[in-house]
């Protein structure tokens, strides 16, 4: 938990970095040309009315709104709503099934060298059935695969490591649970972008027609607004594909610690089988 928190925050740090970026670059440009301009109309123009004096007031404080959200906000509402809903959509559902794993994996995550060590010494202290409880009682995929060697123990070696196996392809696939879906939605992102450029250039051509004549407003503006769809969808695509290669990586560091502590484990039993 303390590495997703550290994640959470870490990822909250970029988004507000962003965002001054952004607000540092306006102040620096278009307010500075607009505190110039002020100072040459305090110059040529000193008497000003109130009415003319509030009205620049406001244009101030129209240009120091404009933040990088509200930018992205007016491109997706200039995109076409059918295609870019359905991205957001995406990233939503998306977002919701990554921050899922992280917490589950995060949850499942556990030490394995002390719980070797805490399983040695039940085994010494109380036997089989210590164990059993201490296992019963740890959470995690490793303790449960665990538990079900210790409750074959009285079937023999074999029977145990045969367990141990078919109990650790079951966690696996329950660490793997739901990455199908997110990959999904890594996919269709950018291909839903693409359909709906497609399909505003069809419209951008229609307008064309329509017009009669082939006017830059017309195309400049067509053309605009059905790459932002294309655009939209590669940023979700991006997002998505960071968090799936985290949590495929986090997946495979949770299957290697299970694999190597199993082996240990076995080496445990039959020391004491003997």
């Amino acid at each position: 938990m303390k590495k997703l928190f550290v994640f959470l925050t870490l990822a909250g740090m970029l988004s507000f970095g962003l965002t001054y970026v952004a607000q540092a670059d306006e102040h620096t440009g278009p307010q500075a040309e607009v505190n110039n301009n002020d100072t040459i109309i305090d110059e040529e123009e000193p008497d000003l009315t109130p009415a003319e004096i509030m009205e620049l007031e406001a244009e101030e404080e129209v240009e120091e709104d404009v933040t990088f959200h509200y930018v992205l906000k007016e491109q997706f509402i200039e995109g076409d709503a059918r295609f870019m809903s359905i991205i957001l959509l995406c990233l939503i559902i998306g977002l919701g099934l990554s921050l899922e794993r992280i917490i589950y994996l995060n949850l499942a995550s556990t030490n394995t060298k002390k719980l070797l060590g805490k399983v040695e010494d039940a085994m010494k202290e109380g036997g089989v059935e210590a164990a059993k409880e201490l296992c019963r009682n740890t959470r995690g995929p490793v303790a449960s695969i665990f538990y079900q060697g210790l409750d074959r123990y009285e079937e023999g070696m074999e029977i145990v490591e045969k367990s141990i196996v078919s109990y650790g392809s079951v966690m696996m696939g329950r660490l793997e649970m739901n990455l199908t879906w997110i990959s999904l939605f890594i996919a269709i992102a950018p291909m839903l972008g693409f359909m709906g450029t497609v399909i505003g250039m069809i419209g951008a051509f229609d307008a064309i027609a329509a017009a009669g004549d082939i006017s830059p407003t017309i195309v400049a503006d067509g053309i605009k607004v059905a790459l932002l769809t294309t655009v939209f969808g590669l940023i979700v695509a991006v997002i998505l594909q960071i968090f799936y290669n985290y949590v495929v990586a986090k997946i495979d560091g949770i299957v290697n610690s299970m694999e190597d502590a199993t082996i240990l484990f076995m080496d445990i039993l039959i020391k004491y089988n003997k």
